[in-house]
């Protein structure tokens, strides 16, 4: 479990590999990660938009921006929660992901809310100790 909080906006990610939607031999890696979103601040805000950047085995890096996430703008009161389940094809059996949510209040503030870094494990990662 990863977990981030910026002006009292929590993130906590939980990723998993899918073996069954997985085929190594023809390099595809599915994984998971569930998202929970908490406002443990005090004010009503908005998830606007969603930014991340997921990077492969090899280091390349790619990065995705969108409106809200699961096709929601979810609003959350002051200790509301809103979790939601999405997923990432990966050509490596490994990977990084990391981004951010554009969250918007009531008097139209936007910030930003980190997504804390997180690694994509699949049990096909050759590793070797020196």
């Amino acid at each position: 479990m990863y977990k981030a909080e910026t002006r009292g906006i929590s993130v906590t990610v939980m990723p998993r590999f899918v073996e069954e939607e997985s085929s190594p031999g023809e390099s595809r890696y599915f994984f998971a990660y569930t998202v929970e979103i908490v406002n443990n601040g005090d004010e009503q805000v908005q998830l606007r938009a969603r930014h991340w950047r997921i990077i492969d085995g090899r280091g390349a890096c790619q990065e995705v921006r969108g409106t809200g996430v699961v096709g929601k703008q979810p609003v959350l009161e002051p200790g509301e929660s809103f979790s939601y389940t999405s997923g990432c094809p990966l050509t490596t059996p490994d990977g990084l992901m990391a981004g951010s949510y554009t969250m918007a209040t009531v008097a139209g503030e936007s910030f930003e809310a980190e997504i804390p870094a997180f690694s994509l494990d699949s049990p096909h990662v050759r590793r070797s100790l020196h």
